[in-house]
């Protein structure tokens, strides 16, 4: 697929699209391709400054492009790479206004950490209550998924108090109004569009 590189849309393509859509097939090779690519764009457009918001239209800031890198890997496994991209967008995660954002990065980091050699359950548990716990603003399916996602990685140590209490924690969560609307309505969306694709064509 050709990409407008004249055009800073692209930057979202390759670093939203591109990037995490191969790091989900395990191929680590076009993924890390896609994210030098975004960056080297980056440095081709004026773009926005600090961390632009997920839900944004406006192209990609260089803070947004690297938050994106950073979960393209948590699909790779690749936790060093993981943090050193959250590290370098931390300072504007906190300055920002986006609760999104910083949950979905601080989720990133704690599926991350579950990976590897030598993986840090207890801080990585610690991450997911925080953004259980922080109360700041309505859910997003984005969250929710990733929330979700960091409880089934951390099944092989269920039977550690920490792993136990995020489970709990999360249980608790997805009972709340807000975040069981999105849940019911992600779940209906998915229904219908399966339903969509198995209706038969005119043509049938």
């Amino acid at each position: 697929m050709a990409i407008d590189r004249d055009n800073a849309q692209a930057i979202r393509l390759l670093a939203n699209g591109r990037a995490r859509a191969l790091g989900k097939l395990g191929d680590a090779v076009g993924a890390q391709r896609a994210i030098a690519e975004a960056e080297d764009l980056s440095s081709n457009h004026r773009l926005p400054g600090g961390l632009t918001p997920c839900i944004s239209f406006a192209p990609y800031s260089i803070a947004r492009t690297l938050a994106n890198a950073a979960t393209a890997h948590v699909a790779l496994g690749n936790t060093r790479d993981v943090i050193e991209y959250a590290e370098q967008v931390d300072e504007l995660i906190e300055q920002s206004d986006s609760d999104w954002s910083r949950a979905l990065v601080r989720l990133d980091v704690a599926t991350a950490l579950l990976a590897g050699p030598q993986p840090d359950v207890e801080q990585a548990m610690v991450l997911g209550r925080q953004v259980l716990e922080a109360g700041g603003g309505p859910p997003i399916r984005s969250v929710i998924q990733r929330a979700g996602e960091l409880h089934a990685r951390a099944a092989s140590w269920h039977q550690l108090p920490v792993v136990r209490d995020y489970a709990e924690a999360l249980r608790t969560w997805h009972t709340t109004p807000l975040t069981r609307a999105v849940t019911n309505f992600a779940k209906m969306a998915r229904l219908s569009d399966s339903r969509t694709r198995r209706a038969p064509s005119a043509a049938d």
